[in-house]
């Protein structure tokens, strides 16, 4: 391989076009190369500069793939591909150092490019500057030019480097959306298929411990055993441990099956909440206070939140003081926001951001027994609609949980 012609052998041409797949440069000769219109308005603005400091009137980005040179992120002339073979650029961008040619029809480099010849253009001035990333590799070159022949000062070569410089930064920001964008894909599988096991699992777990309990209370009736014997002891634990691991189980169901797809619909706050209430067996209406709203969300998911934070509520209560649980909401166009306060036991500042992550329990003296999924599950709804969950404290004492529901689901 001769660094100045750029010739690279059939290996490498396949890293080349790998390595530029992974900065999201698409090698293809029909490919647009940059997905992200936002980066391509910023190369865009970069080579006009880049024309206006050497008072050329033509600038490009030239991404070259084994096969083709693709000017992107062009000012004064419209963006094209072309056969690597004909690239002037190609000529001399592996040896990794800028170009700068005053009349290309007199440099035996370019003298026969169909760019100088006038079979595709009339090139005479002629600067470039490799395009080097931080690991090495050249995608290719800032290029500027002319159809007049011209000198370049030595302060408007340095700062032609310098926006080179500008470039690679935008095409490394590029790089690390687009790994950005597959581990978040490959997240995304990931929880679905964990999700989707313990549901299955937890299902499968579920029938034979329903029917175990079934018997439990079978026997519990049964005449023959003595309420307060031995046995009826065992049984009573049983049940207990029994009825403990089913709800467990109940979490886990719940929490795997949320994320999938949401289907929205006007559902009222204050009718969902009172059927919560109803199954929880919460009959005194001092305790939940609920504001009737309109909410734009999937009603299953929004009953599944409410019961998750209703059950913490209760199971997290005060000792102090009489439970209360004060249910509100406010919307506008942007969408609608949910509070859910207690005047509970409260989570600290700082287990606020551990709390919502799964399976996680912060084992405070007098909590009850639970599976840590509870506000993992709500927090997974909010995400599904689009919207956030926060938590803050109540005034007075407790948690106050902040649910959003953007508009336009």
């Amino acid at each position: 391989m001769t660094d100045v012609q750029g010739q690279l052998s059939f290996t490498d041409d396949i890293s080349r076009d790998l390595e530029l797949l992974e900065y999201g440069l698409d090698p293809a000769a029909d490919s647009t190369l940059l997905p992200n219109a936002a980066v391509m308005s910023a190369l865009q603005n970069l080579v006009r500069l880049a024309t206006e400091l050497c008072g050329a009137p033509f600038g490009v980005v030239n991404i070259i793939s084994a096969e083709y040179q693709h000017q992107i992120g062009a000012w004064g002339v419209d963006p094209g591909v072309c056969s690597r073979e004909d690239s002037m650029c190609a000529k001399v961008f592996l040896s990794r150092e800028r170009t700068v040619v005053p009349d290309a029809s007199r440099d035996p480099r370019f003298a026969d490019n169909p760019f100088v010849t006038g079979e595709i253009g009339n090139v005479r001035f002629y600067a470039s500057v490799p395009l080097q990333t931080e690991s090495g590799f050249v995608p290719g070159t800032l290029c500027v030019f002319s159809d007049k022949t011209k000198e370049l000062r030595p302060e408007q070569v340095s700062m032609l480097e310098v926006l080179a410089k500008q470039v690679v930064e935008l095409l490394e920001l590029q790089h690390r959306t687009v790994q950005l964008d597959r581990t978040y894909a490959e997240l995304r599988e990931s929880n679905a298929k964990l999700a989707g096991f313990a549901g299955r699992v937890s299902h499968d777990l579920r029938i034979p411990l329903t029917t175990i309990l079934g018997y439990v209370e079978l026997v519990e009736d049964d005449p023959d055993v003595e309420p307060n014997s031995t046995a009826a002891r065992y049984l009573d634990r049983i049940g207990s441990s029994g009825r403990r691991m089913l709800g467990m189980l109940e979490d886990v169901l719940s929490y795997s099956r949320v994320g999938g797809a949401v289907q929205p619909t006007y559902v009222s706050l204050r009718e969902v909440t009172e059927e919560v209430a109803r199954d929880l067996g919460i009959e005194n209406h001092r305790i939940v206070e609920v504001e009737d709203l309109s909410l734009h969300a999937d009603r299953g998911q929004l009953r599944t939140l409410l019961q998750n934070l209703l059950s913490n509520a209760m199971n997290y209560r005060s000792p102090e003081r009489d439970l209360r649980v004060r249910i509100s909401g406010v919307s506008n166009y942007q969408g609608a926001t949910v509070f859910v306060a207690d005047n509970g036991k409260g989570i600290r500042p700082q287990d606020r951001a551990k709390a919502l992550e799964p399976l996680v329990r912060l084992r405070r003296e007098g909590d009850g027994p639970g599976s840590g999924l509870g506000l993992a599950t709500c927090n997974s709804i909010a995400k599904a609609h689009g919207g956030d969950l926060t938590l803050t404290e109540t005034p007075g004492g407790g948690t106050t949980v902040a649910i959003s529901f953007p508009a336009g689901l």
